[in-house]
Formats: C-alpha cells, sequence, structure tokens
C-alpha cells in the first residue's frame, strides 16, 4: 500500500484552470474532509467549495472528480479538483489536502504507481514522458502508438513464443515419464528461433528509423574559418542568430539552435573554424569542434564553391568515416555554366540552401519516416531488443551443435528476460506455473 500523494498536474502558471490530483487509499477521507459536499460515486462530477473547516473559510468554487481503484489512472483511488487557475489559490488547497495527511508527489510518481498497479507497462510510462516532450507531430503520432499499447504488442508473440519454448524444454528434462507431451529437440528449437530473429531485426531496424523522430538528429556544421558556417547556420534557423565577420576565427566556441525539417528535429551546432592557431582561446573552440564531430549524428562539411585548400583536404580526411554532407558555398562567386551537378551548392548569404535540405531528407529517408508505424525506439527498448537478439543467436549456434537442451535453454532464458525487461515485467520467471498453464502435469 502506498502513502496518499498530492501534485498540481497543470503548469504552475497563472490561467484560467489549475487541476490537483490525489492518489492513495485516503483520497476519498481527504476530499470529503474539506469538500462542501459527500463524495462517493466513482467516475462522477461534483461541483462545490473547498472549505478550511478549522475556520469556516472558502477557499474556492472547485469541481471535484473521484475515480475508484482499480480504475483510474493510478490503479488507486483517485480525485481530480479542478479550480481558478490562480497558484494562490492552487497553494491554499494543496496546503490543505497535505494538512489531512498527503504528502508532495515526487517527479513522475503519478505514472510510477500506475506501472506498478499494472495499468501500463514501462513502455508506456517511457511514453508518457516523450509525448509530454515531442517537438514534432510525428513524435507525437509516434508516443500515442506507444501510450495506447499498440508498440507493447509488437513483443508479444516473442515472449509468448519463447515461455512456450522453455516451459517445453523443463517439462522434457523434468518429467521425461510423459509420453504424450510433444518433445523439445534442437531442431525445433532452431525451427522456432529462426523466425524470432527475423521479426527482432525488423524491430530494432524500424527503431533505429523511428528514434531519429524522437531524438533528433545531432548535427555539426564544420569548416575552415570564414567558410560561411555561421551564415549556414543563420539561414537555416531563419534568423541571425551567431556572429558573422569577415574576421576568420570569429566564432570561438560551439553555437547551437534547432529547426523542424519535414518532421524531423536537427539539433545544429555551429563549430569555431578548424585550423592551425596561435590563439588560446581559439583553440580552445577548436579542439571542442574536433570533440563535437566525433559524437555529431551528421557532419555537414561546408567548403567554398570556388576553391578547395589544404584546410579543407584536411577536414576531408578527418570526417570520412562520419556520415557527412559536404556543401559547395558561395555559389554566387561562380558561373552557373561551370556548377558541377554531382556537388551540392549553397548560397548562405542568400539564404538559398534548398539543395542541402533536400539532401538532409533524402539522406534520412525522411517520406519513409512520416510513414509511421508503431515501433521500439528509445535507446533502452533497441539495447534490449539486441541483447534478446543476442542470445538467440547464441542459443542458435548452440543448437546447431547439438549442445544439451538445458545449456541450450540459458541462453533462452536470458533472451526471454530481455524481453519481458522491455515492458518492466518481473524477469525472475516461475517456470513451474507456465508448465502449469500450458500442460495437465499433475492430472
Amino acid at each position: 500500500m502506498f502513502d496518499c500523494i498530492v501534485s498540481l498536474i497543470t503548469p504552475p502558471l497563472k490561467g484560467a484552470v489549475a487541476v490537483i490530483r490525489i492518489s492513495g487509499d485516503r483520497s476519498l477521507e481527504i476530499i470529503n474532509n474539506i469538500f462542501s459536499r459527500e463524495v462517493s460515486k466513482s467516475h462522477y462530477v461534483y461541483y462545490g467549495h473547498i472549505i478550511d473547516k478549522s475556520n469556516n473559510e472558502i477557499i474556492d468554487e472547485v469541481i471535484v472528480s473521484y475515480f475508484k481503484a482499480p480504475k483510474s489512472f493510478t490503479g488507486e483511488d483517485v480525485v481530480e479538483i479542478s479550480c481558478h487557475g490562480s497558484m494562490i489559490i492552487a497553494n491554499q488547497i494543496i496546503e490543505l489536502i497535505i494538512k489531512y495527511g498527503a504528502r508532495i508527489a515526487q517527479r513522475g510518481e503519478f505514472s510510477a504507481r500506475a506501472f506498478y498497479n499494472e495499468r501500463i507497462d514501462l513502455v508506456q510510462a517511457e511514453a508518457i514522458n516523450s509525448l509530454i516532450n515531442a517537438e514534432t507531430l510525428q513524435s507525437k503520432r509516434l508516443q500515442m502508438y506507444s501510450l495506447t499499447g499498440e508498440t507493447s504488442k509488437l513483443i508479444k508473440p516473442i515472449e509468448t513464443t519463447l515461455a512456450d519454448i522453455l516451459s517445453l524444454i523443463e517439462v522434457n528434462i523434468d518429467y521425461p515419464e510423459y509420453q504424450d507431451i510433444e518433445e523439445m529437440t534442437n531442431d525445433k528449437i532452431i525451427k522456432n528461433i529462426n523466425p524470432l530473429i527475423e521479426i527482432i531485426d525488423k524491430l530494432i531496424k524500424n527503431g533505429e528509423r523511428n528514434k531519429i523522430i524522437n531524438e533528433g538528429i545531432n548535427v555539426a556544421l564544420v569548416g575552415r574559418p570564414n567558410v560561411g558556417k555561421s551564415s549556414l547556420l543563420n539561414a537555416l534557423l531563419k534568423t541571425d542568430k551567431a556572429i558573422v565577420t569577415d574576421i576568420p576565427g570569429t566564432t570561438r566556441d560551439v553555437v547551437e539552435g534547432k529547426i523542424n525539417l519535414g518532421g524531423i528535429i536537427l539539433n545544429l551546432l555551429d563549430t569555431a573554424g578548424i585550423r592551425d592557431s596561435f590563439d588560446e582561446v581559439e583553440k580552445i573552440g577548436i579542439q571542442k569542434s574536433k570533440d563535437v564531430i566525433d559524437t555529431a549524428d551528421l557532419i555537414i562539411l561546408v567548403m567554398e564553391a570556388n576553391i578547395v585548400t589544404d584546410e579543407d583536404k584536411i577536414l576531408l580526411d578527418l570526417t570520412k568515416n562520419k556520415k557527412r554532407i559536404v556543401v559547395y558555398n558561395k555559389k554566387e562567386l561562380i558561373d552557373e555554366n561551370k556548377l558541377d551537378q554531382n556537388k551540392i551548392y549553397i548560397s548562405a548569404l542568400n539564404k538559398d540552401i534548398s539543395s542541402l535540405e533536400k539532401a538532409i531528407k533524402k539522406l534520412f529517408n525522411v517520406e519513409e519516416i512520416n510513414n509511421l508505424i508503431p515501433s521500439l525506439c528509445s535507446s533502452r527498448e533497441i539495447g534490449l531488443l539486441s541483447q534478446t537478439k543476442m542470445n538467440l543467436l547464441s542459443a542458435r549456434e548452440e543448437a546447431l551443435n547439438n549442445i544439451s537442451l538445458d545449456l541450450v535453454s540459458i541462453y533462452l532464458k536470458r533472451a526471454y528476460d530481455s524481453i519481458r525487461d522491455i515492458l518492466g515485467k518481473e524477469t525472475k520467471v516461475d517456470l513451474e506455473s507456465e508448465i502449469f498453464s500450458r500442460f495437465c502435469v499433475g492430472k
């Protein structure tokens, strides 16, 4: 049993209405101590006043909703109070609720209780936070798949199949005398594992693709000094955020910005121009630029359209193993008839960067990304899918080598635990319950 918690669940700002939530076994008792009417009926809305009965002070005119456990968001008794949107009023009501036995909820505690009370799984719980922080319509739609349980359904067949295999192996080992039970062999294990590996490969591929929608792409603008990186940043942002001058080395630190390009968030990083320098401050900026190159998802290497220098060649070599787009700036300095059709030309000064935007969309398959399907797309979920695949590959290898079933099952159990970890389920598998749910062993 959890103690009773309370919190403002709308933003702590002045507005028309504020909503306060209480969750816990004493929610109904607390509201009836401070409300002008008796609350008893679940999923019913009550109009009345919050009153401090110690001095009969009316604090506010409110609407109260009651949700009886387990049919509430947290799975506990829940009361929600809609009051006028003054923080003075909201704080008075919260203080009164605390006076009667509740405590302030911690960050994410309502969602945590929904998870612990099995109202939502861990995929859905993560989706709540991601949905709140969604920066694009595509990200919002993706999280709605997870919140409604559509994403969790993708791994239920994997969980069920692994449970069936493990249960049958356990029965074969512990109850060999039962002749009417199907015999599990290494060949059958391989036959069952191969389709699971294919499913997981597809889930990982879709997850990596849709992870971009959730987290965006870290894009580093790289080039030698005065090549037009800051002008390009300003053109992408459609605002003059970075200082632009003709003096080489003007940018001495990483300048950040963010844009929505076709449903993908680009986290833009304008780096200091990379060159040999004796200026200590500039050298620090150059080192930061090199660090950004190491961690960026995409490098946009900016060069001048009319000249390639030794510094450019060094940067081409430095970024050759990274995902990158090479763009040639200052195309206004070149005759259009002399432009190389295989190169991407832009004019950051004139805000002519459409060719670069098209190249980014093509590189990350923006059109395909916008055809959204449910997918596991957080780093945690994809990591656990990869663990599952690794253990299934090990189990298949052991089975191909005709290793005994009890040793093969070690990897199968690890794969099963990883799949259950995705949903946040208890990973200590009670194989006895799995046996008895599938076979009449004790008859």
